[in-house]
Parts: C-alpha cells; structure tokens; sequence
C-alpha cells in the first residue's frame, strides 16, 4: 500500500499520502480488537439475540471471524476497481529474447537504476534505520503499559488500566489529528530528513525524562506539566499523558512516515513493491524480537529497584535510550545515505 500510495500521489502529496497508510494502520490496530471483543462470544453477552443452542452459541468466535472476512470480501472487491499504476506484463511473455523485450518496452531494461535492491545503499541504509526504530518503538510500547501500572515503589506511576485506556485513546486521536493535518507541513518545512532527525532527537529526551515522572506531585507536578499543557492543550490527561502523547508523535509519525518516503525514493517505480515488502518483513523480524526482551528487562528490573547506583526502572529506560541513540545516529551520513531528489528531502 505505501509503494502504491506513492504511485498514485503527486510529489508534493506523498507526505499526506503516506501519512494517512499509517493512521488507517493504527486505527485498524485499534478498531479491529475493540471489534473482536464486542462480537465475541455473542451467546453470552447479548443472549436476547443470539440462543445458545444456535451455530453462533455453541461456537462463541465464529461471529467475529465472520465479519473479519467479509469485511475482507468487499475490499478485496473494491481493489478490482484500483487502477493499474505500472504495466509490465509484456516483459513476462514466453520466448521473448530480452532485446525484442527492451525494445518493445522501454521499462524492461535493465539499466543502472534498477540494481539490485541489495546493493542500492540509500534504500538498505533507510531500511537498517527503519529497523532499529521499529526495534524501539515496539520494545518502548510493550514497557510503557506495564510501567505505568506498576507501583511507584517500583518506579511507576500505579496507573489503573482505566487510565491507561485514556492515554492510548487521546494519543490515538491526536495521532490521527497530527498525522492528517500538521505532518505534511512539517515535511514541508523542515524536509524529510531533518524532521525525522529533530524528533529521533527529541524522543531521546522525552524517554531519559519519563522515569522521572513518579516523583511529580501537586504544585510541582502542576508547574512543571503547564508549559506542555499550553502547546498540547491536554489539561485534562496530566502530566504522564502528554508525555505518552508526544513520545507518540515522533515514533509513529513524523520518524516512521519520514523514513518511508525515504525508502520509496530511493529506488525506481517497479521495485517499489519489493522494497516496500522486504522492508515490512524486516520491521516484522525487530517487533518480533522486541517484546521477548523488552519483557525480559521489565521483569529484571521490577527485582532490582533497590540498586545503589541506578534503580531498574531508570535502567529499563536508559536502554531504551540507547537503542534510540542508535536510530538518531543512523538518520546521519556516512550511515544514512540520501537519495536523488534531494528537494524533497530537505
């Protein structure tokens, strides 16, 4: 969806364009197990309409399963009327000598510009960085619940899972806000490069102060969270909220919409799809892996609160932290190396 997002879109949009793949991704995130959770077990949460005895009583999922596939059914509908973006069905034909292929279709040729996606470095260099904030951003979403739950005599901020529901809830909605009206303006104005660089940066700082937050109280909590207030216009969530939300900004926003379009322009029209599926599988691999060590190094440091020098809990951070780093470090050259069109990328 992004490599056709990009097809389809003018230059000046693909900001907006991409931008708005990833919000309809993190609602449907969002919407598809609120959904789940409604329609399941239908028997026993709304028995005066559905029997026990009935298919849907006596199998308590088969009703959410399905809607998921019908729902898939009308898009899967609904893409017939897709245009095609790239037409190169007569490079596949049989007994086509490649020169007869190259001559009747320009775009079969194999020229400089369609290397092998291995060795072009611009895409690999966006695709590694890519990775390490995806490592972050999942391990950072798997700490952040279970600490804002726990006691603050572990660090945490003793949350009730009410409250966490607040938090996701507001940060889902300025998300969306943010994502379909201010994103493609600071793309704009400070380029796709350097807006990923300013909130990889940021969120360091954001992430190093989060641990802090447990010793907030009353007036002091009140006049250190003002400022933040002021900008985010929140005063109803707290001090913890708008740093959840902001943190919530630059990882899943302006870093990951910006490395994209770095992606997408580093390589030519029709290896788009591939690109864009390679760079999914290895975003795939970093999430995978973050939640077994992220839960790890929770669970070591809930035992280790008491340590002398740096309790756990600031511990868990300061790792996260580093791999944070890491991600600011590879959004500079010699590790990050920028494609053509520069303009659109500054």
């Amino acid at each position: 969806m992004k490599a056709y997002c990009i097809e389809v879109c003018r230059s000046e949009h693909h900001a907006l364009g991409l931008s708005i793949v990833h919000t309809a991704w993190g609602m449907g995130l969002v919407i598809g197990p609120a959904l789940g959770g409604y329609l399941a077990q239908p028997a026993t949460k709304y028995p005066d309409s559905f029997s026990k005895l009935s298919a849907l009583g006596r199998f308590p999922y088969l009703l959410p399963s399905l809607a998921v596939s019908l729902f898939a059914t009308v898009v899967l509908v609904v893409c017939i009327w897709l245009p095609e973006t790239i037409h190169l069905h007569s490079c596949y034909k049989r007994k086509v000598t490649l020169d007869k292929a190259t001559e009747s279709n320009p775009n079969c040729a194999d020229t400089t510009e369609n290397k092998r996606l291995i060795n072009n470095w611009p895409w690999m260099s966006a695709t590694i960085s890519f990775s390490i904030f995806a490592l972050h951003d999942t391990a950072y979403g798997e700490i952040i619940s279970l600490w804002a739950v726990s006691g603050r005599r572990y660090g945490g901020l003793s949350f009730s899972s009410e409250d966490i529901g607040n938090v996701l809830a507001v940060a889902g909605a300025s998300l969306l806000v943010y994502q379909l009206f201010f994103y493609q303006w600071v793309d704009k104005t400070l380029g796709t490069v350097y807006s990923s660089r300013f909130a990889a940066a940021l969120s360091t700082v954001i992430v190093a102060t989060t641990p802090l937050m447990t010793y907030l109280s009353g007036f002091k909590l009140s006049l250190a969270i003002y400022p933040a207030l002021m900008i985010k216009k929140y005063s109803f969530m707290g001090h913890s909220t708008i740093y959840l939300v902001l943190t919530h900004f630059l990882r899943k926003t302006t870093i990951g919409t910006g490395l994209s379009l770095l992606q997408n322009n580093a390589v030519p029209q029709k290896q788009r799809g591939a690109a864009n599926g390679i760079s999914t599988t290895a975003m795939s691999f970093f999430k995978a892996v973050a939640p077994i060590g992220a839960g790890a190094l929770f669970s070591w440091a809930q035992k280790h609160t008491d340590n002398i020098f740096i309790s756990g809990d600031q511990v868990v951070f300061l790792v996260l932290n580093l791999i944070l780093s890491l991600g600011v470090l590879s959004t500079f050259e010699p590790f990050l190396v920028i494609p053509a069109k520069p303009e659109r990328l500054f």
